[in-house]
């Protein structure tokens, strides 16, 4: 049952790993230049979908059409969609730097939709060079991506199936390409303190949420691993025992952590993840003193409608 549920090792596809979200972040810098603000950043997000890594559709300059730029990474291809212009598509291939694919893609991008500036600047990576300057970046194994996205887009079911019953606010399962993870994030409907007057805290986290999710690891943390953790955290957020067994309180991230490897080996990975996202948003409520009937509803009490 486990066969297509694949291993992601950091150590062995870093450096492609570090292309492919160079590559996203040019996606998201679009999405920001382009898309009308909403709360928590929302308009920023992108998603998932069976081709891999896009926008949604993006109103163009003029107001006159609707953009989406995504990475197709079964075809390995980033693809300019304008929804009256035929597309452009530019080759992802190994050895072809984050600023060649950038500039080629920005100028799809003005060929179908008119003139469009972004930031280059990455954000929330220990890299600085701009996206259109950034020679560093420049692996790109198309075997290794295949796996990544094998493995994100189970991760991303399991996020989705976990969020459906919510009745509260929620989010989509967003696809963050700042720190290059895949997220929902659950609201109680009241506001919350930010951790800092950093642009992206003061604007991202004003609301109380517990927000689950999943990276294919980083430099930080070598395993891809589901995650989970509340803000506000209250005292004892972190003293739970959660299930599966595997689950782990990791102080240095203030987050659970569930690693990918254990997700994989388990006899049913898509019930060790379910039942890691349910078991860490149940304790987060009762700590964090959430409405119970929230509570209650992410377990499907009482059920959809049918």
């Amino acid at each position: 049952m486990s066969g297509g549920w694949p291993v992601l090792s950091y150590e062995r596809w870093s450096e492609t790993c570090d292309t492919l979200h160079a590559h996203t972040q040019l996606l998201g810098k679009l999405a920001v230049a382009l898309a009308p603000p909403e709360p928590q950043l929302q308009h920023a997000a992108l998603r998932l979908t069976a081709r891999g890594w896009e926008t949604l559709p993006l109103p163009t300059p003029d107001r006159d059409g609707a953009l989406v730029v995504a990475l197709d990474l079964r075809a390995h291809e980033a693809v300019v969609e304008h929804s009256d212009v035929a597309s452009r598509r530019v080759a992802l291939v190994p050895d072809r730097p984050v600023a060649d694919v950038t500039r080629e893609v920005l100028s799809a991008v003005r060929t179908v939709a008119g003139p469009v500036e972004i930031d280059p600047t990455p954000q929330e990576v220990p890299w600085s060079a701009p996206l259109d300057e950034d020679r560093e970046h420049a692996r790109y194994d198309a075997e290794q991506v295949s796996s990544y996205f094998a493995a994100a887009t189970r991760a991303a079911l399991v996020l989705a199936a976990f969020r459906a019953p919510y009745r509260g606010r929620s989010t989509p399962v967003n696809a963050w390409w700042g720190s290059f993870d895949l997220a929902v994030s659950l609201f109680s409907g009241k506001p919350a303190e930010p951790p800092s007057h950093e642009f992206i805290m003061r604007n991202a986290m004003d609301a109380e949420e517990v927000a689950v999710g999943w990276w294919p690891g980083d430099a930080n943390h070598h395993a891809a691993a589901f995650y989970a953790y509340a803000h506000p955290a209250r005292e004892g957020f972190g003293e739970a025992t959660l299930v599966p067994e595997a689950a782990r309180w990791e102080p240095a991230l203030g987050e659970y952590v569930l690693d990918w490897a254990q997700v994989c080996a388990s006899p049913d990975p898509y019930r060790a993840g379910l039942e890691f996202a349910r078991s860490a948003f149940h304790h987060a409520c009762a700590v964090c003193e959430w409405d119970p009937a929230l509570a209650e509803s992410a377990e499907s009490r009482p059920p959809p409608v049918a």
